[in-house]
């Protein structure tokens, strides 16, 4: 008799946010930036690049010692790593949001792009996740849902580049440090809402057309209740 420990196969996969690790995860992502303004303004850029990457080396230590998800930490490395990187090229501390700000615009015209090939991004990222098949593309109920999902990504990207492009041309470094949070998880929590109304209504519509037979059930209890009361 094996003692094989059993693998729950019927545990949900884990959230979106979890897979961000977690609320902690949120707010370390946040202090590499709360970090590098006000050493930047008090000690200078090099201090400031080199406080911005030692903390985001830290929070990756300290995810390892606590057995966390880890892979959070090493893009946020990776990507504070990027920006201190450019703003030591640019020898200027608001090239530090140079990457984020292009970044959206980017990813704001491709997701944009994607609707007009009616090939939403939400719908094919969330397949892939999912491990779904494709037949949302074959409802047009089901495409329109993912063209609003996709549609929200799409504001968000755009309403970041062009507030914090601004910014950037301002010269308000500190004032971008607040926009990148600020238009950062608060604007990415109503897109993730519209797209989980979007995810739920796509994926009904396919049930429903896979199997047609609980709304036939229904319309003939109607019929049959609407029968009664008109006898």
């Amino acid at each position: 008799m094996s003692d094989a420990p059993k693998i729950d196969t019927d545990a949900p996969p884990p959230t979106v946010l979890a897979q961000l690790g977690g609320v902690s995860g949120l707010v370390f992502s946040t202090l590499p930036v709360l970090v590098f303004v006000p050493v930047n303004a008090l000690a200078g850029l090099t201090a400031a690049i080199w406080s911005a990457l030692g903390l985001a080396v830290a929070i990756l230590l300290w995810r390892l010692v606590r057995r966390d998800p880890v892979q959070p930490a090493i893009s946020g490395f990776f990507g504070v790593a990027l920006c201190a990187f450019i703003a030591h090229r640019t020898g200027d501390a608001k090239g530090y949001f140079l990457f984020g700000i292009y970044t959206s615009l980017v990813y704001g015209g491709v997701f944009l792009v994607s609707i007009l090939v009616r090939r939403p991004l939400v719908g094919i990222i969330w397949g892939y996740l999912n491990g779904t098949a494709r037949q949302w593309r074959e409802h047009r109920r089901a495409v329109r849902a993912y063209d609003i999902a996709t549609a929200a990504w799409v504001l968000v990207f755009v309403a970041r580049y062009l507030v914090q492009s601004q910014l950037y041309d301002a010269d308000e470094t500190g004032w971008l440090a607040v926009a990148r949070i600020a238009m950062g998880w608060p604007l990415a929590a109503v897109a993730f809402g519209v797209t989980f109304w979007a995810v739920r209504r796509a994926d009904a519509i396919v049930a429903e057309a896979a199997d047609p037979r609980p709304r036939e059930s229904a319309e003939r209890e109607s019929g049959s209740r609407e029968s009664q009361a008109g006898a």
